[in-house]
């Protein structure tokens, strides 16, 4: 089965646990299955909903091609969290649904060698679903590779009259046949109209064979070749999928889903699929009624007497809100201008934790075997101080091993990297200079030392 997950967003709604690189998808609040690999248990006991769906995925089919459709901005996390295994199409910058399908299509197609007439299932990364979700995921494949249908839809059945959601709306055409119409949020009166005339809740999950989006893409956007899609990126007509292909498309079938479906963009919603109240260092004191609190920081947090409360505590700040009201920050979030604290990079992870006028204070955790990139700073001078684990630094070509105690010094032009060992390698980093930025930083190929 070839299946493409959209992965976008970006943190407002679920700060502080989420920032502009970190998006609800990554965050790690679901409690792992039992029998879990030994890669997976040094990662903590808690996965996020882009592990959780990548691993029911292998469940219903271990053979399964996984590409992501991401911005570049989630390439390191995703790398952190699922691996190399799955396939990524980078897309440049945001142009809608559209453009990112057909470039993941084209991708498949181009730089994976999938064929034409080969099927591939799109489907959010970050639903809240059950292992049956995928087993109805795979049926849309099957039908989509097999049918005589342009166009293959999952049907979520309602559970009630949501005006969050859009519609599929099964239609009696005027000559006879069947058909589906499509509608976006409407309003609860209209929503219970639409559920009794047997309406489907349209969960942004669809299957087509390659040559239909890519024809589509040659039609809407100009062309199907990925290079010219990915050099041009920028300059593609933002369309939505939905708008330019699924309403206008009369070859459709549709497979209802009647199984557990959330959404999880929103506290509210994600305080309900947590399986225990208090993630992290936190205690629950007396009279604490539906009180939820995720803590990421090494300091413990106390609730007490406290009812319908939201507490989350994280790098980049401190949420205490009323559970209704949580839903609601966003306004708040967009007016904080504060640099992230907290992102996971595809060797590892790094955090801040302490910023000054002309200096910066950083800890690195490195995953075993991986390594920096080798790059240089025009800038600033650091300073590595090993504080666990053992590996290996380059400075200018130079290598040598270091362990505990260990401190490394790096003037501004130095070439530099730092490889983990096999128990993986955790340091802190002392970045000194007037003009501390993410920007200053050259990449270089560590075998030839030239620039990338």
């Amino acid at each position: 089965m070839n299946i493409v997950l959209l992965s976008g967003g970006s943190g407002k709604r679920l700060w502080p646990l989420s920032n502009e690189v970190r998006s609800k998808q990554f965050i790690k609040i679901f409690t792992r299955p039992e029998g879990v690999s030994a890669l997976e248990e040094q990662a903590g006991p808690y996965e996020s909903m882009v592990q959780r769906v990548y691993r029911q995925i292998r469940a219903v089919d271990p053979e399964a091609e996984i590409t992501i459709a991401t911005s570049r901005s989630q390439v390191s996390a995703i790398r952190n969290q699922v691996g190399r295994e799955a396939g990524i199409s980078v897309e440049p910058c945001r142009r809608d649904t559209f453009p990112a399908i057909a470039l993941a299509t084209a991708y498949l197609h181009d730089q994976r060698g999938v064929g034409e007439e080969e099927a591939v299932v799109v489907c959010p990364v970050d639903p809240y679903v059950e292992e049956g979700y995928f087993q109805c995921v795979r049926q849309l494949y099957e039908a989509a590779r097999d049918g005589e249908e342009n166009l293959v839809l999952m049907g979520i059945e309602p559970t009630h009259p949501s005006e969050k959601y859009g519609y599929i709306k099964p239609e009696t055409r005027p000559d006879g046949t069947r058909g589906y119409t499509f509608t976006e949020k409407p309003t609860e009166k209209k929503a219970w109209e639409y559920i009794r005339s047997g309406a489907l809740w349209n969960g942004g999950v669809f299957a087509y064979r390659l040559k239909y989006v890519l024809e589509k893409s040659r039609e809407l956007l100009g062309s199907s070749d990925y290079r010219y899609l990915f050099d041009h990126y920028a300059e593609l007509k933002k369309i939505s999928f939905d708008y330019a292909v699924a309403e206008r498309e009369t070859a459709i079938a549709v497979i209802p889903y009647s199984g557990t479906w959330k959404d999880i963009g929103t506290w509210n919603a994600l305080t309900e699929a947590m399986e225990e109240p208090v993630i992290g260092r936190g205690i629950l004191g007396e009279n604490c009624d539906n009180v939820h609190i995720v803590n990421e920081l090494d300091v413990p947090v106390l609730a007490a007497g406290l009812r319908d409360v939201v507490i989350a505590a994280s790098p980049d700040g401190i949420l205490v809100s009323g559970a209704q009201s949580a839903d609601r920050i966003k306004p708040w979030v967009d007016e904080m201008d504060q640099q992230i604290m907290f992102a996971e990079k595809s060797w590892g992870s790094y955090q801040v934790i302490d910023v000054e006028q002309e200096s910066q204070t950083v800890k690195v955790t490195l995953k075993p075997g991986q390594r920096m990139n080798y790059h240089s700073h025009d800038h600033r001078t650091e300073v590595w101080t090993i504080v666990s684990g053992a590996g290996e630094t380059v400075l200018e070509g130079v290598s040598r091993t270091v362990k505990p105690g260990d401190v490394i010094s790096m003037p501004a032009g130095c070439r530099h990297t730092i490889i983990a060992g096999e128990q993986g390698l955790q340091l802190i980093e002392v970045q000194i200079g007037k003009e501390i930025s993410v920007a200053d930083k050259k990449k270089y190929d560590l075998t030839s030392g030239e620039g990338l």
